[in-house]
């Protein structure tokens, strides 16, 4: 199925998120790799759904969905998700997270690159190109980026080949995904989960807690058809022996003597306790223990997020990129240009870098390093925790280069 077939079932209600799914929780990284996988067609993974009826269904978010059969996304959210941030400019409606993950994505059209909006590095550049501005107007749109081009006499003989580009950047939209379907009356939610849990075996599984937050309402309008006006004590058995812990995995107290109609009260008690201790034990999870919230009010004020760092002036600009011209010239991998440095964990951008190789200079064999230049002292502290090793004038980061890494490589020469 094609990008843009996906997306428009998505904004229709034929495709969304069930509710077992947790929220949004990549970086600006995992983004911007994704864009650049897409661009020069690399493979990116297909997706797994469950199609079912959509009056049964129970999914994320507050918009409808399509009567009939829809898809829940099983595998795949995280990128559609971001495919539909961009390219759409806002999140998607079953969305739960950081939208400032995929918010302002730009491409170069030299450097074939994407990155993050900065100011002083793009304003003036007509180079970069707004990725979601482009993907809204489409093929219509392509004449005022051109024309934007076109009105710089010194890029006019590349000019063929930017809008080749731009086209490429288009096309994304037409790039076939493989959908692979989930089907059958006999894909239970309980079945749907341990399909999921299978398929995202490296990441973090559902727990029977997830399960039945998802999952409130024990009662699905067939299921209530055929248990007509019979009363709890007769069916419950009958439910729990064709499905076993189908009772207990609904929070359901197992005590038959609660089952009875002239208890309902104490089964309403009982129950309200079970689902009480899933949702604290859910949130303990969440919190990683910091159980803190959960025993008091806390006020919290929220605060601006400030991005740090950055070019302090062109002058800068030019003596890092007259470094990446140098690095190149020892036969190493140039760095990044002003590194987008997110949170792991939140995806929130925190600073930029002045110039960074994130995996080393010798990929995967040498450390993380970064080169930042007049940047305060907490820009450089920031960098160091997360691992960096960070260099703050020119000179000190060729006396590097030249000492550990190409001194090494030599050294393996001879």
């Amino acid at each position: 199925m094609k990008i843009s077939s996906i997306l428009d079932h998505i904004d229709s209600g034929h495709m969304a998120l069930p509710e077992f799914q947790r929220g949004y929780v990549w970086n600006r990284d995992q983004v911007r790799g994704l864009f650049d996988s897409l661009y020069r067609r690399h493979p990116i993974g297909g997706l797994l759904v469950w199609v079912t009826e959509s009056r049964t269904a129970l999914y994320r978010g507050e918009g409808q969905l399509a009567p009939g059969v829809v898809k829940l996304l099983l595998d795949g959210q995280q990128r559609m998700t971001s495919i539909y941030g961009v390219v759409r400019g806002k999140p998607p409606k079953f969305f739960d997270g950081n939208a400032k993950t995929f918010t302002g994505l730009y491409f170069h059209l030299e450097q074939e690159i994407f990155s993050f909006y900065q100011p002083m590095k793009m304003k003036d550049d007509p180079l970069w190109i707004d990725v979601s501005k482009l993907m809204q107007g489409g093929t219509s749109g392509l004449s005022e980026f051109i024309s934007k081009l076109s009105a710089q006499p010194e890029l006019s003989p590349k000019l063929g080949e930017y809008a080749a580009r731009l086209s490429k950047l288009l096309a994304i939209l037409d790039i076939e995904l493989h959908v692979e379907e989930v089907t059958g009356a006999d894909k239970t939610i309980e079945v749907v989960v341990d399909i999921f849990n299978r398929v995202n075996s490296g990441g973090t599984k559902l727990s029977k807690g997830d399960l039945a937050l998802a999952n409130f309402c024990f009662l699905t309008k067939d299921t209530n058809f055929s248990i007509s006006d019979r009363l709890p004590e007769e069916y419950f058995p009958e439910v729990e022996k064709a499905h076993p812990g189908a009772l207990s995995s609904q929070w359901i107290p197992m005590d038959p003597e609660l089952w009875k109609i002239e208890n309902f009260l104490d089964f309403l008690e009982a129950r309200k306790k079970l689902l009480a201790e899933a949702v604290n034990e859910r949130l303990k999870e969440l919190l990683h223990g910091d159980i803190e919230l959960l025993e008091g009010k806390t006020e919290v004020t929220p605060v601006e997020e400030q991005i740090l760092g950055g070019f302090s002036s062109e002058e800068e600009e030019q003596e890092l990129e007259m470094l990446n011209k140098w690095i190149a010239e020892q036969g190493l991998p140039p760095g990044i240009l002003s590194y987008d440095f997110a949170d792991p964990n939140t995806g929130i951008q925190k600073a930029v870098f002045d110039l960074a190789w994130p995996n080393g200079i010798q990929e995967e064999l040498s450390e993380p390093v970064v080169v930042l230049l007049n940047e305060p002292p907490e820009v450089i502290a920031l960098a160091s925790q997360a691992g960096f090793r960070c260099f703050t004038s020119i000179e000190e980061f060729k006396q590097y280069v030249r000492r550990e890494i190409l001194a090494e490589q030599q050294e393996k020469a001879s």
